[in-house]
């Protein structure tokens, strides 16, 4: 549960980011930011698979980019759900997908299965 709520928290702290760099992304409240967080994690559990999937023959012909837009998809599925978050335009549910993208995965090392904060130390033995 706590690495849910973990998760949840590193999603809305990356959607904050998108906010303050990306124009044409915008939240109008902290309480639109979580509520954007959420829905943007139950949209990556539920809808996502089922699109990469579809989608599988583009990623691959594209080299893995098509990713990028499915991604935007999902963020402007998102602020499509949300009152009060708002992605206009395409280039910005790109940029602002990516800054997502980039926070989710640099926080995410750091939290493991349990929501616990964990690092992994590597030693030579010589």
């Amino acid at each position: 549960m706590l690495g849910l709520i973990l998760r949840t928290l590193i999603n809305a702290l990356g959607i904050w980011l998108a906010v303050y760099l990306v124009p044409g992304v915008s939240a109008a409240s902290t309480e639109a930011l979580i509520w954007a967080a959420i829905a943007l994690g139950l949209i990556n559990a539920f809808v996502r698979p089922v699109l990469v999937l579809l989608t599988l023959p583009f990623t691959i012909l594209t080299l893995g980019l098509f990713l990028l837009v499915l991604n935007a998809g999902m963020l402007n599925l998102a602020a499509w759900f949300v009152d009060g978050f708002e992605v206009t335009g395409f280039w910005s549910a790109v940029f602002g997908a990516l800054v997502i993208s980039v926070v989710s995965g640099l926080c995410s090392r750091f939290i493991g299965p349990r929501g616990r904060y964990e690092v992994l130390v590597v030693q030579r033995r010589g």
